[in-house]
C-alpha cells in the first residue's frame, strides 16, 4: 500500500479503514487531499483482500471543508476574473475536485463513514459519496458555502437530495445553517448516532466486517445495481439486476453458501 501525504490506511482482515490524517489542520481539505483520496480509493479497489472500507477521521474534528488557507486564494481572486484563459483553469480545478469525490462515490466497495466534530461544507460533499453515514454526538454538520458568496460544487447539491430529499436539502443550502447528529439522523442523512468518536469508528468497522464477510461478488453486485437504480424506472432496474444475476450468479460463492447452508456452518467467501 502506498503512502499519503493527507490520508493513512490501516486494514484489519477484509476491513481497510482510510483515515483523514491532519488533525491539526482539522482535516481541512487541501491539496494533498484531492490527490490522495482518488488514488488511495483506486488501490483499496484493486486489492481483492480488502472487501468493504471504513472512512474516519483523526483528531477532534472529521473536516471543516475546504483549506481555505491553502485553496481559497485561487477561488477568490478567481483565476476566472482574469478573462477566458483563467476562467477555464478554474473551471479545470472545479472539476478536478469533483473527479476526487466521484472516485469515492464510484468505489465498487461498500464505504461506511464516521463522523465527529465539524463536517462542514467540503465534508458533506465527501460524505454524500459514501454508502453508508454514521456520526458520534458531537458531530456538527453543514452546507456552509452560501454563507462564504460560494455554491457548493463538488457533490452535495447532486447527491444529498436523493438522500434526504430536495425541500431539506434547499432549507440546509439556502441558509447555511449548521444542524447536529440528531437532526441528521431524523432527516436520514445518517443511521445512527453513538456517543463519542471511538463508538462510531467501533460501529463503522463492525458493520464493514459484515459486509466483507458476505460474498464479494453480491455485495459488488448489490451496490451497482443501486447505483444504475437512481433516477430509472422500476421496469429499467428488474431489467439490469436479471441481466446481472444471469451473468454472475452461477458462482463458486454460491455454491459455497449452499454447501455451508446444508453444512450448518459459516461460509467462507472468495469472490469467485
Amino acid at each position: 500500500m502506498s503512502t499519503y501525504d493527507f490520508l493513512e490506511i490501516e486494514q484489519n482482515e477484509h476491513v481497510a479503514t482510510m483515515w483523514l490524517a491532519q488533525p491539526e489542520n482539522r482535516n481541512a481539505m487541501g491539496p494533498a487531499f484531492w490527490v490522495d483520496l482518488p488514488r488511495a480509493v483506486g488501490e483499496l479497489v484493486a486489492d481483492e483482500n480488502v472487501r468493504a472500507i471504513v472512512l474516519a477521521a483523526r483528531g477532534e474534528h472529521f473536516t471543516v471543508g475546504l483549506d481555505l488557507k491553502s485553496m481559497g486564494k485561487q477561488i477568490a481572486e478567481g483565476e476566472g476574473s482574469a478573462g477566458a484563459g483563467g476562467r477555464k483553469r478554474l473551471l479545470d480545478n472545479i472539476l478536478h475536485l469533483q473527479g476526487s469525490i466521484t472516485a469515492l462515490a464510484r468505489c465498487e466497495k461498500p464505504v461506511i463513514v464516521a463522523t465527529q466534530g465539524y463536517c462542514l461544507g467540503g465534508g458533506i460533499d465527501l460524505i454524500t459519496a459514501c454508502d453508508v453515514r454514521l456520526a458520534s454526538a458531537n458531530t456538527r454538520f453543514g452546507i456552509r458555502e452560501t454563507r462564504m458568496a460560494m455554491v457548493a460544487d463538488v457533490g452535495t447539491l447532486q447527491r444529498l437530495p436523493a438522500i434526504i430529499g430536495k425541500g431539506m436539502v434547499s432549507e440546509l443550502a439556502f441558509t447555511g445553517d449548521d444542524f447536529d447528529a440528531e437532526r441528521a439522523k431524523a432527516m436520514g442523512l445518517v443511521n445512527e448516532v453513538y456517543p463519542d468518536h471511538a463508538a462510531t469508528v467501533q460501529a463503522a468497522q463492525a458493520m464493514a466486517a459484515r459486509m466483507a464477510a458476505n460474498s464479494p461478488l453480491a455485495v459488488t453486485g448489490t451496490k451497482r445495481v443501486l447505483a444504475f437504480c437512481e433516477g430509472k424506472s422500476t421496469e429499467d432496474g428488474l431489467t439490469y439486476v436479471a441481466t446481472w444475476n444471469a451473468a454472475f450468479v452461477a458462482s463458486d460463492d454460491l455454491r459455497e453458501a449452499m454447501r455451508a447452508f446444508f453444512e450448518k456452518r459459516t461460509p467462507q467467501f472468495q469472490g469467485k
